[in-house]
Protein backbone atom coordinates (compact mmCIF):
# COMPACT_ATOMS: atom_id res chain seq x y z
CA UNK A 1 0.00 0.00 0.00
CA UNK A 2 2.60 2.38 1.21
CA UNK A 3 3.94 2.04 -2.56
CA UNK A 4 0.81 3.13 -4.22
CA UNK A 5 0.77 5.94 -1.80
CA UNK A 6 4.06 7.44 -2.77
CA UNK A 7 3.18 6.83 -6.49
CA UNK A 8 -0.25 8.61 -6.09
CA UNK A 9 1.70 11.45 -4.33
CA UNK A 10 4.17 12.30 -6.82
CA UNK A 11 1.69 12.04 -9.83
CA UNK A 12 -0.13 14.56 -7.52
CA UNK A 13 2.84 17.12 -7.22
CA UNK A 14 3.91 16.43 -11.03
CA UNK A 15 0.27 17.02 -12.29
CA UNK A 16 0.21 20.14 -10.25
CA UNK A 17 3.65 21.67 -11.55
CA UNK A 18 2.51 21.02 -15.07
CA UNK A 19 -0.83 22.86 -14.59
CA UNK A 20 1.14 25.56 -13.09
CA UNK A 21 3.83 26.06 -15.59
CA UNK A 22 1.08 25.75 -18.49
CA UNK A 23 -1.13 28.63 -17.04
CA UNK A 24 1.52 31.36 -17.30
CA UNK A 25 2.39 30.07 -21.40
CA UNK A 26 -0.92 30.77 -22.58
CA UNK A 27 -1.52 34.13 -20.38
CA UNK A 28 2.09 35.09 -21.94
CA UNK A 29 0.89 34.22 -25.30
CA UNK A 30 -2.37 36.30 -24.97
CA UNK A 31 -0.60 39.23 -23.12
CA UNK A 32 1.97 39.27 -26.44
CA UNK A 33 -1.65 39.20 -29.10
CA UNK A 34 -2.71 41.94 -26.99
CA UNK A 35 0.27 44.13 -26.91
CA UNK A 36 0.96 43.34 -30.42
CA UNK A 37 -2.92 44.56 -31.72
CA UNK A 38 -2.30 47.55 -29.21
CA UNK A 39 1.01 48.33 -31.67
CA UNK A 40 -1.34 48.49 -34.54
CA UNK A 41 -3.40 51.46 -32.71
CA UNK A 42 -1.74 54.91 -33.01
CA UNK A 43 -1.52 55.03 -36.11
CA UNK A 44 -5.50 54.44 -36.44
CA UNK A 45 -5.82 56.88 -33.43
CA UNK A 46 -4.34 59.66 -35.92
CA UNK A 47 -6.70 59.57 -38.74
CA UNK A 48 -9.17 60.25 -36.56
CA UNK A 49 -10.29 56.63 -34.72
CA UNK A 50 -11.28 56.64 -31.60
CA UNK A 51 -10.75 53.15 -30.09
CA UNK A 52 -12.19 50.53 -27.01
CA UNK A 53 -10.69 50.11 -23.95
CA UNK A 54 -11.36 46.65 -23.99
CA UNK A 55 -9.77 43.61 -26.10
CA UNK A 56 -11.02 40.90 -27.40
CA UNK A 57 -8.79 38.16 -27.03
CA UNK A 58 -9.53 34.04 -27.78
CA UNK A 59 -7.41 31.38 -29.26
CA UNK A 60 -6.92 30.92 -32.82
CA UNK A 61 -6.35 27.16 -34.19
CA UNK A 62 -5.10 26.13 -37.88
CA UNK A 63 -8.53 24.34 -38.47
CA UNK A 64 -10.84 26.44 -37.05
CA UNK A 65 -10.77 30.08 -37.91
CA UNK A 66 -13.08 32.66 -34.81
CA UNK A 67 -15.81 34.60 -36.15
CA UNK A 68 -16.87 37.60 -33.23
CA UNK A 69 -20.34 39.18 -33.17
CA UNK A 70 -20.09 43.03 -33.31
CA UNK A 71 -23.30 45.83 -33.11
CA UNK A 72 -22.06 48.06 -36.19
CA UNK A 73 -23.76 51.72 -36.48
CA UNK A 74 -24.56 53.04 -40.05
CA UNK A 75 -22.57 55.88 -40.23
CA UNK A 76 -19.62 55.01 -38.91
CA UNK A 77 -16.45 53.82 -39.87
CA UNK A 78 -14.71 50.98 -38.00
CA UNK A 79 -11.03 50.13 -37.54
CA UNK A 80 -10.47 46.26 -35.98
CA UNK A 81 -6.64 46.15 -34.87
CA UNK A 82 -5.95 42.02 -35.46
CA UNK A 83 -3.01 40.40 -34.25
CA UNK A 84 -1.15 37.30 -33.09
CA UNK A 85 1.63 37.48 -30.95
CA UNK A 86 4.11 38.44 -33.58
CA UNK A 87 7.05 35.79 -32.93
CA UNK A 88 4.33 33.11 -33.09
CA UNK A 89 5.21 32.98 -36.61
CA UNK A 90 1.46 32.53 -37.40
CA UNK A 91 -0.46 34.64 -40.17
CA UNK A 92 -3.90 35.44 -40.48
CA UNK A 93 -6.32 37.27 -42.68
CA UNK A 94 -10.07 38.35 -41.78
CA UNK A 95 -13.23 40.02 -43.13
CA UNK A 96 -16.29 41.61 -41.96
CA UNK A 97 -19.59 39.24 -42.98
CA UNK A 98 -22.72 41.11 -43.22
CA UNK A 99 -26.07 39.98 -42.78
CA UNK A 100 -25.95 37.56 -45.90
CA UNK A 101 -22.78 36.25 -44.79
CA UNK A 102 -20.92 38.05 -47.81
CA UNK A 103 -17.59 38.72 -46.85
CA UNK A 104 -16.07 42.45 -46.80
CA UNK A 105 -13.78 45.31 -45.31
CA UNK A 106 -10.61 46.61 -46.81
CA UNK A 107 -7.65 45.17 -45.46
CA UNK A 108 -4.11 46.88 -44.10
CA UNK A 109 -2.17 43.79 -43.55
CA UNK A 110 0.94 43.57 -42.00
CA UNK A 111 3.85 42.64 -44.29
CA UNK A 112 5.38 39.33 -41.61
CA UNK A 113 1.71 38.84 -41.29
CA UNK A 114 0.88 38.59 -37.57
CA UNK A 115 -1.46 41.14 -38.10
CA UNK A 116 -3.83 43.59 -39.93
CA UNK A 117 -6.21 46.71 -39.12
CA UNK A 118 -9.49 45.84 -41.25
CA UNK A 119 -11.63 48.62 -42.21
CA UNK A 120 -15.61 48.50 -42.60
CA UNK A 121 -18.66 50.90 -43.19
CA UNK A 122 -21.75 49.43 -42.68
CA UNK A 123 -24.66 49.86 -45.02
CA UNK A 124 -27.31 49.09 -41.98
CA UNK A 125 -27.07 49.19 -38.39
CA UNK A 126 -27.25 45.72 -36.45
CA UNK A 127 -25.03 42.57 -35.86
CA UNK A 128 -22.30 42.19 -38.20
CA UNK A 129 -19.46 39.34 -37.79
CA UNK A 130 -15.62 39.79 -37.93
CA UNK A 131 -14.27 36.57 -39.09
CA UNK A 132 -10.56 35.94 -38.47
CA UNK A 133 -8.44 32.48 -39.24
CA UNK A 134 -4.96 31.56 -40.05
CA UNK A 135 -3.25 31.99 -43.57
CA UNK A 136 -0.97 28.98 -45.34
CA UNK A 137 1.77 31.90 -45.11
CA UNK A 138 2.58 31.28 -41.72
CA UNK A 139 3.11 28.32 -39.49
CA UNK A 140 -0.10 26.47 -38.61
CA UNK A 141 -0.30 26.37 -34.68
CA UNK A 142 -2.78 27.05 -31.32
CA UNK A 143 -1.99 30.86 -30.92
CA UNK A 144 -3.56 33.59 -29.12
CA UNK A 145 -5.87 36.41 -31.05
CA UNK A 146 -6.72 39.55 -29.98
CA UNK A 147 -9.12 42.15 -31.94
CA UNK A 148 -9.26 45.97 -30.44
CA UNK A 149 -12.31 48.12 -32.38
CA UNK A 150 -12.00 51.59 -33.14
CA UNK A 151 -14.29 54.05 -34.87
CA UNK A 152 -15.31 57.29 -36.40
Amino acid sequence: MKPFISFLTRSLVLCAMLMLTAAPLAAADTEAAEATALRLVPQQEKEGYEFRSELWTNELTPDMGRAVRMQLFKGNEYAFCIAVPEKSGVAITAAVLDFEGKPGGEMLPVKAGWGLVLFYKPKKTGQYVVAVRQTDEGKKKKTSCAIVTGWK
